[in-house]
């Protein structure tokens, strides 16, 4: 008698055990699934105005908006989005850690990229341009950037480029941060800056430098912008869905007016699927 009752606990307990495990696995996220979990980690840039940024108010940029919105296709509210910061440099480790599900962080496309991770999109088509005061006539092409100072933000190869191909008499002056460059055109202790067209879009919408500066138009590169994955995910064709989807309804324009406009950013037509422009 003894020996039953102990044993009929034990089946309480072990069965309590089993549907505990049960719900959990109910709860537990699944990255290549859609929906169905708590929650979703996404990688962004905290720093980039316009794209990426992390401000008081929560999270704001075009970057931001195209995640949002392929979330939720993919079954996640707003409040179910955690936002992580990811460095350009350690954008592919994140990715293979498995410390995101995906990253939209003005990533572009590449051929060595492409050994490391997947990528859903193209979903922008950016340019490498500078950006310039408002008031300044003399820079007109690329080749005008001789003898001008060009701001090169540490880490970044933009300028350097300019300079090798373009303009090799522009003189680079180093600057930690591209806040510190708009610093610098503002106050004339520069003449340029250059960098993807986009971000310097993003930085010259801040009402801060509302009408103080310009977008050459130069167009001296193609960045094909994409939502990395890990190699193999099952989410690059869901989020390539989402992604068209995004341009059908409006939302994609929306988003570009929204976070460029104020620059008076010309954007490419948003880029279908899987074209990558050289």
């Amino acid at each position: 008698m003894k020996l039953r009752k102990v044993t009929a606990a034990a089946a309480v307990v072990l069965s309590l055990a089993v549907t505990a495990t049960a719900c959990g696995s109910d709860d537990k996220k699944d990255s290549d699934s859609s929906g169905g979990g708590k929650e979703i980690t996404i990688g962004i840039k905290f720093d980039q105005p316009g794209i990426g940024q992390k401000t008081p108010q929560g999270y704001s940029g075009f970057d931001v908006d195209v995640a949002t919105y392929v979330a939720k296709k993919l079954g996640y509210a707003a409040d179910q989005i955690k936002w992580k910061e990811t460095k350009s440099a350690d954008r592919e480790n994140a990715l293979s850690r498995g410390d995101v599900d995906f990253i939209a962080a003005s990533y572009s496309i590449t051929p060595e990229r492409q050994q490391k991770v997947d990528f859903a999109g193209p979903y922008l088509l950016a340019h490498q341009d500078v950006l310039i005061r408002a008031d300044d006539d003399t820079i007109k092409s690329p080749s005008d950037l001789n003898s001008k100072k060009l701001c090169s933000v540490t880490g970044s190869t933009s300028a350097q480029n300019v300079h090798d191909k373009l303009a090799p008499k522009a003189q680079l002056q180093k600057y930690p941060t591209y806040s510190a460059c708009l610093t610098g055109l503002q106050n004339k202790a520069i003449d340029a800056l250059t960098t993807d067209d986009s971000i310097l879009a993003g930085y010259a919408s801040q009402a801060t430098f509302k009408g103080r500066f310009k977008l050459g138009g130069f167009k001296m590169s193609n960045e094909n912008y994409g939502i990395g994955v890990k190699k193999g995910s099952a989410l690059k064709a869901k989020i390539n869905t989402a992604l068209e989807s995004m341009v059908s309804d409006g939302s994609w324009e929306k988003a570009v007016t929204a976070n460029f406009g104020p620059a008076q950013y010309k954007n490419e037509p948003a880029p279908k699927i899987g074209n990558i422009v050289s």
